[in-house]
């Protein structure tokens, strides 16, 4: 084939194609009795037509991908080639089934060496998430076993194939395109002497797929966030302060935002309502509105509708003093994340203690988690959170000067980045020259995402002008992250060598 006068592309096939279907079935399969009589085709066609895919050049059928409609539960488990195709090469299909099972896949030798199986396969994929399908499953012959069939098991063959020490056509080609082995088949297919009847059991998992809930019960894919870049100001009362606070939540509310964020120690201006002694004395006394703080923004969060992240606030507990973040759920349910790792000023001046525990929290909006600040560039944190699935991180962050906020800035981008997840930054800018060691903030809230195709060139969702106070909003595509966790150009969570991290 000239490579320079090739017009590929990809079809649904048609009974009138059945002659071109032959003759590709008849080359690629002479011992195993060459193609299906046309009433198998015409049945595929008729049961599930999208599932039948054809690759032509010039108009010519240059390859082929027949599927049929199953059960997962079904298919999933041990199974033979007759509960798929019955007597009288009858298809077994599933109108109402949950999966496709992947039956033949042929390219012509002619053009073969271009990945054109490839491309039958990613549409395949494709196919199978627009029919919300639990997965592709497929019976994967292994020809070759023949060759090594007195000197290894199926098994030890199939490992063989894995680590690429053997080259198996079919098995090769599906481990290359994401399908797992999920158990042997025996006597899958008698009469196919080159796999002994063996069979691997191949499973291709669709991570978008949705169980057929309710409206009210479906995971949401696109979230939307807003961050609050929070102007530090001197106020008069806990009223004035509490009515700033209720302002921006109606406004972000306004965007039908589902997440609200507010910065680290947003309410500071309250410690300058009145003289203290020290920063000790200041930020005990900071503490005593807390309770207050949490219940109030956790009735706005079910008044306006939306989840909020209460920035950080001082909390004391047990004789101590925490700086903890509120999650306030719209359900009424409210989280709470502790900061871990304290800096010298918190641990010096304000005497606050470090927290031990760390959470995702299930919303319904998706998986999220906190790291307060300084926590964000303690990589083991962030880590930890994904292991759990998270999906969002929020920041809230106070810094005073450009060099600490940018030490916050690129941890976080390297979070997003190695955990394939969402980082969200929230800061506080402005004087409060009236509250010592809180005279001047440097800030610049931005919105971060995972590196790669599917998300902006510089992984920067969006960014707010430095030290200006202002609103940041920003949709976030959960389905982009799970699709990142598989198919990324590299893939960070999957890749991991926990095998080398362990301590000798």
């Amino acid at each position: 084939m000239a490579i320079e006068a090739a017009r590929i592309e990809i079809c649904n096939l048609t009974l009138d194609q059945y002659s071109e279907i032959k003759a590709l079935m008849d080359d690629a399969y002479p011992d195993l009795g060459g193609a299906w009589p046309k009433h198998t085709i015409e049945q595929l066609i008729e049961d599930f037509p999208e599932g039948q895919l054809g690759i032509l050049d010039g108009g010519k059928l240059v390859g082929l991908a027949l599927s049929v409609q199953v059960a997962y539960g079904r298919f999933s488990n041990p199974h033979t080639y007759e509960d798929v195709v019955g007597t009288n090469n009858k298809i077994k299909s599933d109108k109402d089934g949950d999966a496709m099972y992947g039956l033949d896949v042929v390219i012509s030798k002619s053009h073969r060496g271009l990945r054109l199986g490839r491309r039958l396969y990613d549409a395949r994929k494709e196919l199978c998430r627009q029919y919300n399908f639990r997965a592709i499953l497929a019976g994967g012959r292994i020809p070759l076993y023949k060759n090594f069939k007195d000197e290894m098991t199926p098994m030890e063959y199939i490992d063989k194939v894995a680590r690429r020490d053997v080259y198996d056509p079919i098995l090769s080609f599906q481990l290359s395109n994401d399908f797992q082995v999920k158990r042997l088949l025996k006597k899958y297919l008698p009469e196919d002497q080159g796999s002994s009847g063996y069979a691997t059991l191949l499973e291709w998992n669709n991570i978008l797929f949705e169980p057929k809930d309710t409206v009210l019960e479906a995971r949401k894919s696109t979230v939307r966030v807003g961050s609050v870049q929070w102007q530090m100001r001197t106020v008069e009362s806990v009223d004035e302060l509490l009515a700033q606070v209720e302002y921006f939540v109606d406004t972000v509310s306004d965007y039908q935002s589902d997440f609200i964020v507010f910065p680290e120690f947003f309410n500071a201006p309250l410690m300058g309502l009145e003289d203290h002694a020290n920063q000790t004395e200041a930020i005990r006394a900071l503490s005593e509105y807390t309770p207050l703080f949490r219940d109030r923004m956790s009735q706005m969060a079910i008044e306006y509708n939306a989840n909020i992240i209460t920035g950080s606030m001082p909390l004391a507990e047990d004789g101590h003093i925490f700086n903890v973040s509120y999650l306030c759920h719209r359900s009424g349910k409210i989280d709470e994340q502790k900061k871990i790792h304290i800096t010298p000023h918190e641990k010096n001046d304000w005497v606050i203690q470090g927290g031990d525990k760390i959470s995702v929290f299930e919303t319904d909006a998706g998986k999220v988690g906190i790291l307060i600040c300084y926590d964000v560039e303690f990589p083991e944190l962030g880590r930890l959170m994904a292991k759990q699935g998270l999906e969002i991180l929020f920041v809230p962050f106070w810094t005073d000067t450009k060099n600490s906020y940018l030490r916050v800035r690129h941890c976080a981008q390297a979070r997003a980045i190695e955990n394939e997840c969402y980082v969200v930054l929230a800061g506080s800018v402005g004087n409060l020259p009236q509250v010592e060691s809180l005279d001047v903030q440097y800030g610049q809230s931005a919105m971060l995402s995972p590196s790669d195709f599917a998300f902006p060139h510089d992984a920067i969702l969006s960014e707010a002008t430095p030290n200006t106070e202002m609103l940041l909003f920003s949709d976030m595509d959960l389905d982009k992250l799970r699709l990142l966790h598989t198919e990324g150009t590299v893939r960070n969570l999957k890749d991991r060598r926990e095998d080398v991290y362990r301590r000798s």
